[in-house]
């Protein structure tokens, strides 16, 4: 989920690289078969280089689609969960659709899929074009690249609930400036853990255990995954912009993050308890930049970014408080989005009916 204006501006400069300087972004990229045990968050480089989150494994998988051919997004698609089920020889009820992301290039529709229920469902790429067609991405014979992070929670951890603890061991992630940003648990006493990894890759570090108040709480927290987060310049430094459960929004500096640092967010923002938040992206509009930010229960919010570099730290109990939002009334069941560009994103849309649907939108 590549959500950053920052980007805009490397894609420019990427047309700037030699053919030579370009390749050296993949020089790490080997031909071969990738193996992915789940499929989770994606996020795309500039350069079409796609980043597949693989919790199960607590791996980040990286592969070049082989899709450098301008072309168009696709525009609706009614029932995708039931053409991607119906292509994968199976009924919608046994298929989840985990993540969406544009390829920047192509502008390809890319999902990642689980086939099948718990620990015996298989991992699936697959993209959609811009007639609709939907094809599976191959990994035989990819060029890819593949990192593990080195503390992951055990591949049997259960939280309190007895959910599977492995499985928020990469809850999202981002490209930045050439660096892959992954959010997710650890298996260490603050488990919250935000981990900077250089690409190409090198060996994963044990990240950074990250701290926040929640308002709502009214109390700080270290165990609490991020959700969903952006990255974002505040007066011109790169920060994460991050959204939990519940729904507290924090901040914090890129370069806060160092390998087994402990770091304390700013918490600028209260968005309203008994709520996830489930995909975030930032664009521009009339030379503001917008975050949208789509949740579980309290529709799609956004967020103006105007001044948010004024908002002191929430650091008392709170209801709603911080940085305010609107909610896009017209957009109700978004359960994912990623930008196709500033004008325009791609929606996966629940219907009342139980229907997954793919929408493009003019971003409010």
């Amino acid at each position: 989920m590549n959500r950053n204006p920052i980007l805009a501006s490397l894609c420019l400069a990427t047309l700037a690289l030699t053919p030579a300087g370009a390749a050296n972004l993949s020089s790490s990229l080997k031909a071969g078969k990738a193996e992915l045990k789940s499929a989770g968050p994606l996020a795309f480089a500039p350069e079409g280089i796609l980043f597949v989150a693989d919790p199960g494994s607590a791996t980040v998988l990286a592969i070049d689609p082989s899709d450098s051919k301008a072309g168009q997004a696709v525009g609706d698609v009614a029932g995708i969960n039931e053409k991607v089920a119906a292509m994968l020889g199976t009924t919608p009820d046994q298929i989840l659709i985990n993540d969406l992301a544009i390829h920047p290039v192509s502008k390809k529709a890319y999902l990642s899929v689980s086939r099948g229920k718990g620990a015996d469902a298989a991992a699936v790429l697959l993209r959609v074009d811009a007639k609709g067609k939907i094809e599976e991405v191959s990994l035989d014979g990819v060029k890819h690249a593949k990192v593990s992070l080195p503390n992951a929670p055990s591949a049997d951890a259960k939280d309190r609930r007895g959910q599977s603890l492995r499985q928020e061991a990469i809850t999202d992630l981002a490209f930045m400036d050439g660096k892959v940003i992954v959010a997710g648990l650890s298996n260490e006493e603050f488990a919250s853990n935000l981990r900077v990894i250089p690409f190409p890759f090198a060996d994963a570090t044990q990240g950074s255990a990250i701290e926040i108040f929640h308002g709502a709480h009214g109390r700080f927290e270290t165990n609490a995954p991020v959700r969903t987060f952006v990255t974002y310049k505040i007066q011109n430094q790169p920060h994460v912009l991050a959204a939990y459960t519940c729904t507290p929004l924090v901040k914090f500096p890129l370069s806060d993050l160092k390998p087994g640092k402990k770091v304390m967010g700013t918490t600028i923002a209260e968005l309203g308890n008994g709520n996830r938040p489930l995909d975030m992206i930032v664009y521009k509009k009339n030379g503001v930049d917008y975050i949208l930010l789509n949740n579980s229960r309290r529709g799609v919010m956004k967020l103006s970014t105007e001044k948010i570099d004024s908002y002191q730290g929430i650091t008392k109990q709170t209801d709603v408080a911080g940085v305010p939002y609107e909610t896009v009334a017209a957009l109700k069941g978004v359960e994912h989005l990623d930008k196709i560009d500033d004008g325009r994103a791609m929606l996966l849309v629940r219907g009342e009916n139980g229907s997954l649907d793919l929408k493009q939108l003019a971003l409010p």
